[in-house]
């Protein structure tokens, strides 16, 4: 099986960007060496219980260390750009001083990407917060926001020469609900008033770099990245109906309203006003600094029915196909979440900055058959086809991942890679799905 597009499509075209992507907790290791300081992460990976089978980053895919082969899978695979993740535990001391080892090795990589004519999408926070300052209450502290102003200032003035587009933070929604609202991510913590707040803390401290970035690094695009799921009610009655409205609220809107309106939903303030955050005069105007995209980062689907408690539950579907991690598989859902948001938003260019599959992929005579990812990709960047036909404006596709790594609090028991790594060897297998993501690239006409 292969990915194909229509012949007409214009993500074929020599102006639309196709990628893969990566996190630097995920595939980096060496989470001791030259300086690096401890990260939430590490700490919640050492908190018995937290994550599944006791894994942790500390070797990860030791993409600290294999770079440089690294790089040359990534040309293999067609590519034009390269997503990846500052550590900010790796690039400064405590003191806010520049750590030079760490930024090294990011000058060496993002160099060795340019000099092999891969264009470079760095994105600041990928959930690696140094645990100093999760010692003086992380995203819960307002303060934690004007110490990432620094870090970005100090990192777009060292490496914003070599990079074609900067993200302030991938998925805010992750970073602050799951860690401080849900608990299952690091740093665990879990109220719902922690979750939201953190989040506010997060997106004002995308606006406060904003102005830094743009004049250290100005040859650059600058945009923030969202996750979201389409959310669907579970039925036609109007219980229901309210359920997902409420689930999409918070899930969605929270996080792409303050940036693009300068207001968080109305709807939060009569029916959960629990959940709106402390503001400050001056924050949203913050917030809604101009950018220049948006990143969509997009997996599944869920549906939802009423509870009394929560005002939603999520309900599974019958008959559906779902990955290895449980999710279920929907590529209309995701051409009708972008259409959606384009009706609803004046968005600016979207790009599409993770998109991809977990699957039980097993290694055969140095062959990985994972015929559902093939199928998912396939599903997926028609999807994204279709809504560029029906007006949405989106200039590229990254496919998450470049290679099997660390999947946060399930640890290495779930594979997102086009890319199989056996981690006791760290040998990379290019999957079947690479090949087929890799066969489409090269179909294009340059």
């Amino acid at each position: 099986m292969s990915i194909t597009l229509p012949n007409n499509s214009i993500m074929l075209k020599p102006d639309f960007t196709f990628g893969v992507a990566t996190a630097s907790f995920q595939i980096e290791g060496a989470n001791t060496e030259d300086g690096r300081l401890p990260c939430i992460w590490d700490t919640f990976c050492a908190t018995p219980g937290k994550v599944f089978n006791g894994d942790d980053g500390s070797v990860a895919c030791d993409h600290y260390h294999l770079w440089k082969e690294d790089v040359q899978l990534i040309k293999s695979l067609g590519v034009d750009a390269y997503r990846l993740s500052i550590a900010w535990p790796r690039v400064m001391d405590e003191q806010g001083e520049p750590n030079e080892k760490g930024l090294l090795f990011y000058r060496n990589l993002i160099k060795e990407l340019k000099a092999n004519g891969i264009k470079v999408f760095a994105t600041l926070y990928h959930w690696d917060l140094p645990q100093h300052l999760e010692d003086k209450g992380g995203w819960l502290n307002r303060e934690t926001a004007y110490r990432y102003a620094e870090y970005a200032n100090l990192i777009t003035n060292e490496l914003g020469q070599w990079v074609d587009s900067w993200a302030t933070f991938n998925e805010p929604f992750c970073a602050a609900l799951l860690g401080y609202e849900v608990g299952v991510h690091a740093p665990g913590l879990a109220k719902p008033e922690y979750g939201r707040q953190a989040a506010h803390h997060i997106l004002l401290a995308h606006g406060l770099a904003l102005p830094a970035i743009r004049a250290n690094s100005p040859t650059a695009d600058v945009g923030i990245v969202l996750n979201m799921n389409r959310i669907y009610a579970a039925s036609d009655k109007s219980e229901d109906q309210f359920a997902a409205l409420v689930r999409e609220t918070l899930d969605n809107q929270f996080f792409i309203e303050p940036l693009l309106k300068a207001q968080y939903p109305k709807l939060l303030n009569n029916v959960l006003p629990h959940y709106l955050p402390t503001i400050l005069p001056g924050d949203m105007e913050i917030i809604a600094r101009s950018i220049d995209f948006i990143g969509m980062n997009f997996y599944t689907c869920n549906h939802n029915e009423y509870d009394e408690e929560n005002l939603y539950r999520e309900v599974k579907k019958e008959n559906v196909e779902y990955t290895d991690i449980g999710w279920e598989i929907a590529p209309q859902a995701f051409n009708e979440l972008l259409i959606n948001l384009n009706e609803q938003y004046d968005l600016p260019p979207m790009y599409i900055t993770e998109n991809g599959a977990a699957c039980a992929d097993t290694i055969e005579a140095g062959k990985v058959d994972d015929d559902q990812r093939v199928r998912y990709l396939q599903g997926h960047i028609n999807a994204v086809n279709d809504a560029i036909t029906a007006g949405v404006d989106i200039r590229g596709y990254f496919a998450w991942s470049l290679m099997d790594n660390f999947e946060w609090a399930e640890g290495y028991s779930k594979r997102f890679g086009l890319t199989y790594v056996d981690y006791e060897t760290q040998e990379r297998t290019i999957k079947r799905s690479g090949y087929a993501y890799r066969d489409l690239l090269l179909s294009r006409q340059k």
